[in-house]
């Protein structure tokens, strides 16, 4: 197989820049955010409780909450 011909590096546009900065800062403050967070908690479930570090249960919610709101979105586009 023929490979592309080398060239000058293509440069990134100033708004992928911008995007890739938005992101590192994001990684950032969520790596941030977990490690202020490993205390563990008691979670009560419906027949036992037990001991939690506080970002899965955080972790736990945020994602029942984006799952929850994407079946909601879907009924209402059926609409």
């Amino acid at each position: 197989m023929s490979q592309p011909a080398p060239g000058p590096p293509q440069k990134r546009s100033r708004r992928e820049l911008a995007r890739t900065a938005g992101f590192v800062v994001l990684a950032v403050f969520i790596t941030l955010f977990a490690v202020l967070n490993l205390e563990s908690v008691e979670v009560n479930w419906i027949f036992d409780s037990g001991q939690v570090p506080l970002i899965v249960v955080i972790a736990v919610s945020f994602l029942i909450g984006v799952v929850l709101t994407y079946l909601a979105e879907r009924r209402a586009r059926r609409r």
